[in-house]
């Protein structure tokens, strides 16, 4: 009994990682993405054989799954409703590959998720009308997908989100009133999608903004006099929309933008800006990992 007590300590020694197992239920989640998304084909497989915190993209952090980077991997299939029950997770990366079907409502239980990254694949259908749940998510990004449906309203609740990028997509609707509670919203790019109606006036509550990017939609109206307060903007592109008042940014000619455009730069008597040029918020990631 002695020898066999020795034996099985001497085997922790030799094998740290065991002390380091994740949970079974969090395995049987990896193991569902691995097989919904073509894990065969990827890239750079799982060794099923091996320990979860070898797998690439996994990181494990006191017996949990914190982070999962499966960027540019070559996932071909679907998020399983099962990676809801990685409950551990603050990063979660599934970019620039050809994922497609619906985003899982599963996903939204995620609460300590504080990066989610589905750009550039194929998904389909809404976004979650659940998606106000996921209170520690600061950045969101799914542009360059076939997103339909509306911006949900619950996202007005993600009081920590920083950067919200939902550009070339299918969206439609109006931007829900409650974006503009966004107050720590740095980053907002909605270009390309079916989005109309009037701006709402709570967007110029976003006194943190830098970009925003609402070119290529179906707006109309005036642009909100509240936007004059957005002092740390510098990329603004409102072009190829149906608006009929731009007093406010007459206001703004002032300012020095990085990166300016509007369908009032033809009007005469108008100045343009100092630097114009088109924000390409469509390939963020594009050399991430290379």
């Amino acid at each position: 009994m002695k020898n066999a007590v020795l034996s099985f300590i001497a085997m922790l020694l030799i094998c740290p990682v065991c002390l380091a197992k994740v949970t079974s239920k969090e395995r049987k989640a990896l193991l569902d993405v691995y097989e919904h998304a073509g894990g065969a084909h990827w890239n750079t497989p799982w060794n099923l054989e091996a320990a979860v915190e070898t797998w690439h993209g996994v990181t494990v952090k006191d017996g949990h799954v914190v982070a999962l980077d499966l960027f540019r991997n070559n996932l071909i299939g679907n998020i399983p409703e099962s990676i809801g029950r990685l409950k551990y997770l603050t990063y979660l990366n599934l970019g620039f590959n050809t994922l497609d079907g619906p985003i899982p409502i599963q996903l939204t239980e995620l609460e300590n998720l504080v990066t989610l990254k589905l750009e550039m694949n194929r998904l389909q259908g809404p976004i979650p009308m659940e998606m106000g749940n996921m209170r520690s998510l600061e950045e969101f990004t799914a542009f360059n997908n076939v997103l339909e449906g509306s911006i949900p309203e619950s996202m007005g609740q993600l009081e920590n989100l920083r950067i919200l990028n939902l550009s070339s997509n299918a969206l439609d609707g109006a931007i829900p009133e409650a974006i503009g509670s966004l107050d720590k919203l740095e980053v907002l790019g909605l270009f390309g999608n079916r989005l109309k109606g009037e701006l709402p006036t709570s967007l110029g509550q976003l006194t943190q903004l830098k970009e925003l990017v609402l070119s290529n939609n179906g707006f109309t109206g005036k642009i909100p006099e509240s936007f004059d307060q957005l002092a740390q903007l510098e990329i603004f592109q409102i072009q190829n929309n149906g608006f009929t008042d731009f007093k406010v940014i007459e206001a703004m000619q002032e300012r020095s933008f990085l990166a300016f455009d509007s369908d009032m730069d033809s009007r005469p008597n108008f100045r343009k800006f100092d630097a114009t040029r088109m924000a390409d918020t469509k390939f963020d990631d594009d050399d991430e990992n290379d």
